[in-house]
């Protein structure tokens, strides 16, 4: 079943995040899609995330259905003018990916090209219109396709530090489900017992919810998190957990599954986030009961 009915239809799905190589050996990415194939309902391939400059994700999504994996890439515009974001979207249709997922891109100085020049030709809500413009038949300059391209179209909740920056993320939430987001991919959960609280605000959004899962894995990426990363809630029994296990790795992917385990009764599914730990997804499937 594909990811459009599995979602339509109200199923749990499993997604993962998987970037492209930083060169032109995908080796490794081909296999890691091998080791899950089946056991995902699709891989969310992202665009030179964090700056990074990569092999693109239209490349990459490509490479999944090659694999016989169906994927999901994200679209920004820090990149791209909105010309060639319309070619690439019309592209990706042709190509057989029918997923995208509409995400805010990361400033230049934060990447490995920092002298790049930034586009930022639109934001993110003008650029879901421009995807519900070209799925209608018509590009944004007014002109008829020949040929409409259809999709099913998500975007990315980002990080709240307080109640006020929660307030302003779900207005904002709401402004991209009325420009034509399908489904909402929540920041990494750590904590179920917060989380839950947010998901009675998150369903209010009318489409499915799904929550990001990301692998901890070690104690000190668990404490610069806890640290650094607004509205995190990584616990002190958490990371005394990791501290004290006998096998960090194995607890860090025990704690992925378990937090999948748990999301099952209150989401629609999960994006599982390795950075990097992709060979380990199919042991975090495995704890998961996936």
């Amino acid at each position: 079943m594909s990811f459009r009915k599995r979602l339509t239809s109200g199923e749990f799905v499993v997604l993962a995040e998987m970037n492209t190589p930083k060169g032109a050996d995908v080796s490794e990415l081909v296999n890691n899609a091998r080791r899950i194939k089946g056991r995902v309902d699709a891989v969310i391939v992202p665009d030179m995330e964090n700056g990074i400059m990569r092999m693109s994700a239209l490349a990459g999504g490509v490479l999944m259905h090659q694999q016989g994996v169906e994927s999901i890439i994200n679209v920004n515009c820090r990149d791209r003018n909105r010309m060639a974001l319309q070619g690439d979207i019309l592209g990706a249709h042709v190509l057989g990916i029918q997923n995208l997922v509409i995400v805010h891109s990361e400033e230049m100085a934060k990447g490995d090209h920092r002298d790049a020049k930034p586009v930022d030709d639109m934001d993110e809500l003008e650029l879901l219109a421009a995807v519900q413009s070209l799925q209608e038949g018509v590009d944004m300059a007014g002109f008829k396709l020949n040929g409409n391209p259809s999709f099913t179209v998500g975007c990315n909740i980002a990080p709240s530090a307080d109640d006020a920056a929660f307030e302003k993320e779900l207005s904002l939430a709401r402004k991209k489900v009325e420009a034509g987001a399908q489904f909402m991919i929540t920041p990494p959960v750590y904590d179920l017992n917060r989380f839950s609280s947010a998901m009675d605000e998150f369903k209010k959004l009318g489409v499915p919810i799904i929550p990001t899962v990301f692998l901890i894995k070690s104690v000190g990426i668990a404490r610069y998190i806890a640290t650094y990363e607004p509205g995190a809630h990584i616990s002190e029994d958490l990371i005394k957990r990791i501290r004290k296990a006998p096998d960090t790795e194995t607890e860090c992917l025990k704690i992925a599954g378990e937090i999948i385990v748990g999301l099952k009764e209150i989401s629609q599914g999960v994006q599982i986030v390795t950075l990097g730990w992709e060979y380990r997804l199919p042991a975090i499937l495995d704890y998961a009961g996936i």
